[in-house]
């Protein structure tokens, strides 16, 4: 089985012989392929949808009819265990979805050592939610799928909470992490982040009733994106120039 570029990069920060399972399943191809090539040896695919897990039994019994499946039908973790699996993979669903399924039971979130997500908007706020809840960002990594590009996080679990996390603000949407992290496509996703939140910036400014924090609020996500760019373009002539 090939999986698509977004899928292989998630396959690939799972490691072999860890279990898995995958929240919002749909067609079953990443845990598939995970048995396929015999990384993980017990994945569980689940979706709240039943017409999307019978899209992966039919795709498990046409690919391998002769093999024992595990697929449950139910909301985001609570189909799963306390601890019952290594890995568990949220992927394709918006970033404040993603943060409510793991606020639903944090005792069970909790007790899962590792996540892959891969937020599909406001990745900022599942940064600050993951941030103040315990959970550790150790690797963020930019994938293209069609036109888009997609952010996905690698996540730790079980870290004691000291404090509050900081305030939300533009640093969580557009963190250091991203120039940390960065490959080929991180000029290219912060240019675009940039040429939207210029357009936003425009239409709130043309509008007189626009709310003052909304303004100052883009602006700073602005700042942000901006000065992430200049340092890139710095540490990457800085580069050159020591070649």
């Amino acid at each position: 089985m090939k999986l698509s570029e977004r899928l292989q990069l998630i396959a690939d920060e799972i490691n072999k012989g860890e279990t898995m399972a995958d929240i919002g399943t749909d067609h079953g191809f990443l845990p598939l392929y995970l048995l396929e090539t015999g990384k993980c040896p017990h994945v569980v695919m689940a979706d709240i949808s039943s017409g999307s897990l019978k899209k992966a039994e039919d795709n498990c019994r046409a690919l391998h009819p002769e093999r024992e499946y595990n697929l449950r039908l139910g909301n985001g973790i609570d189909v799963l265990q306390d601890g019952e699996v290594d890995v568990v993979v949220i992927a394709g669903m918006g970033g404040l979805l993603i943060a409510d399924i793991l606020e639903w039971n944090l005792a069970k979130s909790r007790s899962i050592k590792r996540y892959i997500l891969q937020p599909r908007n406001h990745v900022g706020r599942l940064r600050h939610w993951l941030a103040d809840n315990g959970f550790l960002i150790t690797k963020e990594s930019l994938v293209r799928e069609g036109k888009f590009i997609c952010e996905i996080l690698t996540v730790n679990s079980g870290f004691p909470q000291s404090k509050e996390a900081a305030p939300y603000s533009a640093a969580f949407d557009y963190p250091d992490s991203l120039l940390t992290f960065r490959n080929h496509l991180t000029k290219e996703y912060l240019e675009r982040k940039l040429e939207i939140e210029e357009k936003i910036y425009k239409n709130i400014s043309a509008h007189s009733k626009s709310v003052e924090t909304e303004t100052i609020s883009c602006r700073e996500r602005i700042n942000r994106l901006e000065h992430l760019l200049e340092k890139l373009y710095d540490e990457n002539h800085g580069a050159e120039a020591s070649l």
